[in-house]
């Protein structure tokens, strides 16, 4: 708890964020909240590949720090800042390419007109998220994660009330609409980024960790960087598309589809997005207990991850069903579309309470195999389920034409059978043998 709490309460400040910018859109119309969600999503699977890579510092650095090697733990940030200098300019090209998606999928041109402009001011800004990867994942590896929570939740704070003003405009600053939600994230990404540097250069943190002495080219770190972590950047990656891809299929049902898929998985994220920081912390306490060669230690995390997101996501089941149109009716304005767009929210936010434990599963099991070394695998079982969805959902949406809670069971159905065919792989031994464990461990 003491190294999750804080990983819990960055990634809901992030959560908070993004609800309260999809709040703010809805305020304006429900096209506008639909757009944020849409290009929102792009501009992140446009990212995915690159921080699903930069990210996997946290285990290398939890490794390193188990084994107590602390001069090795700052030249992985190095490495993730020489790979940034390659990942920057493929992340522009890609997003050049991906905002033709929107028209692509069928989307009403006033839609596709708002989803391209938040994702293009959303993309000339992604550099710094990436910078940032690797010194988030870097104080996450070494327990020092209040360093995380304090930068992430100050630059939640700033774009907060940033967000809202160039949205809206007030006093000497211009109406921006939803390019004042996308300029108020690079903000906000730029304040955190800065905090992130101020912390890192802290002089008794370089003199422990010989921060000074990092800052060159690290082959066999390197090698480890890329072996490990591409395969959890390929897993992110395609699963993000995959997602994405979906998202705007069920989007291209209607702006009545659209409004309804933001309105519940606003409130997805935040069940979902506080249980990535309990992931994220379970990454770092595996990889440090496979560093220092305790299983013991590490089957104790394994439980105790499962005590905690069990608990956290059955109450939030309990919540969805139980408040489910008073939730919605959050986010539902006067507008036409009004009813039909109460109706189909509070459906699927009883789907979404049927998955939340699911999904704590998945990244519980996921953080732990990762933690662990066991990428490869998780690249290989996620994207093929990922995508084997995606193509049911195309003949459900496309070809056989029927309707949105169709889709949506289907969504619910991936889920849930991800889950238990993680848990298989959790219960089984090869992921942990010694062999396995010195694999991972090998800078080559």
């Amino acid at each position: 708890m003491m190294i999750a709490y804080p990983m819990v309460v960055s990634q809901g400040a992030f959560a908070v964020m993004i609800f309260t910018d999809r709040y703010f859109m809805s305020l304006v119309s429900p096209t506008h909240m639909a757009a944020s969600l849409g290009g929102g999503v792009a501009s992140f699977f446009c990212m995915s590949l690159f921080i699903g890579v930069l990210s996997y510092a946290n285990a290398l650095v939890a490794q390193y720090y188990g084994a107590r090697e602390l001069e090795k733990c700052p030249r992985v940030v190095t490495q993730g800042f020489i790979l940034c200098l390659v990942f920057i300019p493929l992340l522009l090209l890609i997003g050049y390419f991906v905002g033709n998606l929107f028209g692509f999928m069928g989307h009403a041109p006033e839609l596709e007109l708002l989803e391209r402009k938040y994702f293009y001011i959303l993309i000339c800004g992604s550099g710094i998220g990436l910078i940032k990867t690797p010194l988030a994942s870097y104080f996450t590896g070494i327990a020092k994660t209040r360093v995380v929570m304090i930068a992430d939740t100050l630059g939640v704070m700033l774009n907060i009330p940033l967000t809202y003003v160039l949205i809206f405009g007030t006093g000497w600053f211009p109406e921006l609409g939803i390019a004042g939600a996308a300029y108020a994230t690079i903000v906000s990404s730029v304040f955190s980024l800065s905090l992130f540097l101020v912390f890192y250069f802290e002089r008794q943190h370089r003199s422990r960790y010989f921060v000074n002495q990092s800052w060159q080219l690290e082959k066999g770190i390197l090698r480890r960087y890329l072996r490990l972590g591409i395969p959890s950047g390929i897993e992110m990656f395609l699963n993000v598309a995959a997602f994405n891809l979906f998202l705007l299929m069920f989007q291209s049902y209607g702006i009545t589809e659209a409004a309804s898929a933001a309105i519940v998985f606003n409130w997805d994220i935040i069940s979902f997005v506080p249980m990535i920081g309990l992931n994220v912390a379970l990454i770092s306490m595996v990889g440090r207990f496979v560093g220092e060669n305790n299983m013991d230690r590490m089957r104790e995390v394994i439980l105790s991850g499962f005590l905690i997101s069990l608990v956290y996501s059955c109450c939030l089941a309990i919540t969805f069903v139980v408040f489910r149109e008073a939730l919605v009716l959050l986010f539902v304005i006067e507008v036409p579309h009004a009813a039909a767009i109460l109706e189909l929210s509070t459906f699927m936010m009883v789907g979404l309470a049927s998955y939340v434990m699911a999904d704590a599963i998945i990244l519980v099991t996921g953080g732990v195999l990762r933690g662990a070394g066991d990428t490869a695998w998780l690249m290989w079982v996620s994207v093929a389920l990922h995508w084997v969805m995606l193509l049911v959902q195309f003949i459900v949406i496309k070809i056989l034409h029927l309707g949105p809670r169709t889709a949506w069971v289907v969504f619910i159905i991936m889920i849930i059978v991800t889950a238990a065919i993680y848990l298989l792989r959790l219960q089984g031994g090869k992921w942990r043998t010694e062999e396995a464990l010195a694999r991972v461990m090998a800078e080559q």
